[in-house]
């Protein structure tokens, strides 16, 4: 290790960067379980949150909530270069706001004169983000960051801003690698690290737990966030008999957790974020019921005219501190349940899908809670039939729940299955090349795809990027791309390569979303490789516009109303 002592923010940056360019996840673990061995309690509890959750644990409620353009003006400013002309194209080269930096403050020499290592502990780093959240000015967020990077190398100053931001460390190296590394580093089975790590809501906290062997002390508690229960592709698992399995509706909507004690209730997203001000209406409804203490798995949904609105309309209340009286007149939101996982004083995880809808029945009865409906599956022509009513309520597709498993926190196993067919698809342009990672190191196997805006008047590019795509090619197809990659490589940007207009990519995507933020101001959700186009040429790519026309059909679409075989409960009269 570059840094003799453990405890710095150096060791922890190049123990990520050490992960990241190891191949295999036992040996990844390994050099985690290692590094975690190595550390007093504080300075575990504090890498271990860096390294799964962020600058804060998930249940802390803080965020730093810096700003991509706050940071990156700052290093424009400090490499002394133009952000329009330079610091901008870098990135969409790199795709990678915290990789452009580094290699930017590495290679620039006015830059590389401003920062000197020194070494920064793990509790300093700490300190730092502590102070980025107290503050709310660009100006001052910028002058702790600039103090921060002027002590940290490029390495640290990467890592540092992915930490900061909450997101992936793009390290190949996810949460519950996390607990397979405390569970090695301290002798004990995964399971029970990731059950404490469930009910706690803190890696930190799990893992000096795990360290002095006192995992059993660990204990759920109200309004403590906990992992949502995941479901697998059906098409990735196979299925033996169909009548273990029940059958609801995929609602296109917002998943969501929902605590619940006296009057007090807090709603919690996928990411464990708290979203209670966002979504009022359902606060009263929850809060005037005379409930038990409870914990319900569910689904936010634009509820209108007895219809189950399009998710991007939901988006228009999603994040807002405070709806006006006419966001909730325009986008009334209503939570349906389809699970409980802590009823009047008790965790009920272990107990079956099957005793768990029982007790959520029971709910619904005697409070007019909304739930699920659930269908007994008769047959696989029958899944067909159930599939076909979902699509026509507007919803996503249909999920297959076991009946007699329990609830498996943050896991993909063949308990809870998906039925979905793709939300469509587009012909794009293969603009950028990225290298990967892991098992695939040494070939480009990340890609920014592109749209053409050749005869847009908005626009003088001839493409613009419309999304990243890393799955759903074969081997012998990735090897046939890198080879054609070499020869129509137009610039390199470290790992990257910006490509002339050339590889005709058909991608396929779950839905297309609004967002600012990018060029086309649309991104596509959960785009993936559906061919590769060798047929066509960039004349052939699809226009921003079809995007545009492929977005308003979505929000237009016809939907049954939820009187014609509703897909949940609902008290009409209520």
């Amino acid at each position: 290790m570059a840094n003799s002592n453990i405890h710095t923010f150096h060791a922890l940056a190049d123990i990520a960067q050490q992960i990241n360019e190891t191949r295999g996840s036992n040996a990844k673990i390994k050099i985690c379980s290692e590094y975690f061995k190595s550390l007093d309690d504080e300075g575990l509890r504090r890498a271990a949150r860096f390294l799964g959750e962020g600058a804060f644990s998930d249940v802390s409620g803080k965020r730093a909530s810096v700003g991509s353009r706050t940071y990156s003006t700052l290093a424009a400013e400090i490499c002394e270069i133009d952000y329009e002309k330079v610091f901008k194209p870098s990135k969409t080269a790199t795709g990678s706001s915290s990789e452009t930096i580094e290699k930017l403050l590495y290679n620039i020499p006015e830059a590389r004169a401003k920062w000197t290592a020194e070494n920064l502990s793990l509790e300093q780093v700490e300190d730092l983000f502590n102070r980025l959240y107290e503050v709310s000015s660009r100006a001052d967020k910028q002058e702790i960051l600039k103090e921060a990077w002027f002590q940290m190398t490029p390495l640290e100053v990467k890592y540092f801003l992915r930490i900061m931001g909450r997101g992936s460390l793009r390290i190949g190296f996810e949460s519950k690698s996390i607990v397979s590394a405390i569970a090695k580093a301290f002798g004990h089975k995964v399971d029970e690290v990731r059950y404490v790590h469930m009910i706690t809501g803190s890696i930190g906290k799990t893992a000096v737990l795990a360290k002095n062997d006192r995992l059993d002390e660990a204990k759920f508690t109200l309004f403590q966030p906990i992992a949502f229960m995941l479901a697998s592709p059906i098409e990735s698992r196979a299925v033996e008999d169909y009548s273990t399995y029940i059958a609801e509706e995929k609602f296109d909507g917002m998943r969501c957790q929902l605590h619940v004690s006296g009057d007090k209730v807090q709603i919690y997203s996928r990411d464990l974020n708290e979203i209670t001000h966002s979504f009022p209406e359902i606060v009263e409804f929850f809060s005037e019921r005379e409930l038990p203490e409870l914990v319900l798995d569910g689904e936010i949904c634009v509820f209108k005219d007895d219809t189950i609105l399009p998710f991007q309309l939901l988006q228009k209340r999603m994040g807002l501190k405070k709806p006006s009286k006419k966001i909730l007149e325009q986008y009334p939101c209503l939570l349906i349940s389809y699970d409980v996982l802590f009823y009047d004083g008790n965790p009920i995880f272990d107990l079956t899908l099957t005793e768990r809808r029982t007790l959520l029945q029971d709910l619904s009865e005697k409070h007019n809670l909304p739930i699920t409906t659930q269908q007994e599956i008769e047959s696989k022509a029958h899944i067909e039939e159930l599939f076909e009513l979902a699509l026509a309520h507007g919803n996503e597709g249909l999920m297959l729940k076991q009946k007699d498993s329990s609830y498996e926190y943050g896991q993909r196993r063949k308990s809870w299955l998906k039925v979905k067919k793709p939300g469509g698809s587009i012909d794009t342009i293969m603009m950028y090349a990225h290298a990967g990672s892991g098992k695939r190191g040494g070939t480009y196997s990340d890609f920014t795809l592109g749209v053409s805006v050749r005869d847009d008047e908005r626009y003088e590019e001839e493409f613009i990027p419309i999304g990243k795509a890393y799955g759903g090619y074969s081997d012998d197809e990735l090897k046939r791309m890198n080879d054609r990659i070499k020869k129509i490589t137009a610039e390199k940007y470290g790992p990257t390569l910006g490509l002339y207009p050339d590889i005709v990519v058909e991608l396929e995507f779950d839905d297309i979303q609004e967002n600012k933020r990018t060029k086309a101001n649309y991104t596509l959700r959960f785009p993936r490789f559906k061919a590769i186009r060798w047929d066509l040429s960039p004349d052939d790519v699809d226009t921003l516009k079809d995007v545009e026309r492929l977005y308003q059909e979505k929000i237009n679409q016809e939907r049954l109303k939820q009187d014609q075989n509703p897909s949940f409960t609902i008290n009409r009269e209520g």
